[in-house]
């Protein structure tokens, strides 16, 4: 088969491309910097050319709210129609747990936009609901401020690996198209703040996490199991123990 991977040099897009190598397939890693936008449209079609499978794992650049909306909508038109005038079999997306219920904020209200407008293309599609990612523990600690006191939502987590996701992802990408979701997390479920606690804690970081039901997550006020899968989820195999060691080397 051959394969597009939209952000194929990223987090997730560089373990997946791997991945699928090592399983003998063709596979393009495409980034702006490999010649192929999905914003400005420059090398699409080319790339397009007899690829079967096509996996969305791009980020928007900016969590800012109009620009998060403007780059999802963009890229998901652009990338969809030039699947479609090139024949594409099955488009796979890679979005987050709980989105439906995150209008809330920003960031979610681009994700909303994204999954539409693949649900609503006639390329048969998967897409792919997962949790939050251990290596955006860092990023989660962040938007609730620099200060040495953090607020942070009480409400349950259940982080996955990108190891774990890049494995989902690359099956999916050699499976026929659900037309509907899939779900995947990780192994264990925690409360946000006693996670990014302990994360701050291993990390060296000085700051004091106060958890608080009502503390917003990007924008967003969340429920206890705003965060968990819904249903029966495909769950990762790595925990925040053997995770934190393969970064750290502990």
């Amino acid at each position: 088969m051959k394969i597009l991977v939209i952000g194929g040099t990223g987090l997730i897009g560089s373990k997946t491309v791997r991945l699928l190598l090592d399983r003998g397939h063709e596979v393009i890693a495409a980034s702006p910097s490999s010649g192929v936008n999905t914003i400005t449209g420059e090398g699409l079609a080319q790339a397009m050319v007899g690829t079967d499978v096509v996996l969305d794992l791009a980020n928007s650049p900016s969590f800012e709210d109009a620009a998060v909306l403007d780059f999802f909508q963009t890229a998901g038109r652009n990338l969809l129609a030039a699947e479609e005038a090139a024949g594409v079999r099955h488009h796979v997306a890679l979005s987050v747990v709980g989105t439906q219920d995150l209008g809330a904020s920003g960031y979610f209200r681009g994700k909303q936009a994204q999954e539409a407008l693949v649900k609503a293309s006639p390329i048969p599609f998967t897409i792919v609901h997962s949790t939050q990612f251990f290596e955006f523990l860092g990023g989660i600690a962040k938007s609730a401020g620099e200060a040495g006191t953090i607020t942070l939502s009480t409400a349950f987590i259940q982080p996955i690996a990108s190891p774990d996701v890049a494995a989902v992802m690359a099956d999916i990408a050699l499976a026929a198209p659900l037309n509907g979701t899939l779900e995947i997390a990780g192994p264990e479920k925690v409360r946000m703040s006693d996670l990014l606690t302990q994360y701050l804690l291993d990390t060296s970081d000085s700051r004091a996490v106060i958890g608080i039901p009502e503390a917003p997550y990007f924008g967003a006020t969340l429920d206890d199991d705003t965060l968990l899968p819904r249903g029966t989820a495909r769950l990762g195999t790595i925990g925040y123990a053997d995770w934190l060691a393969s970064q750290t080397g502990r």
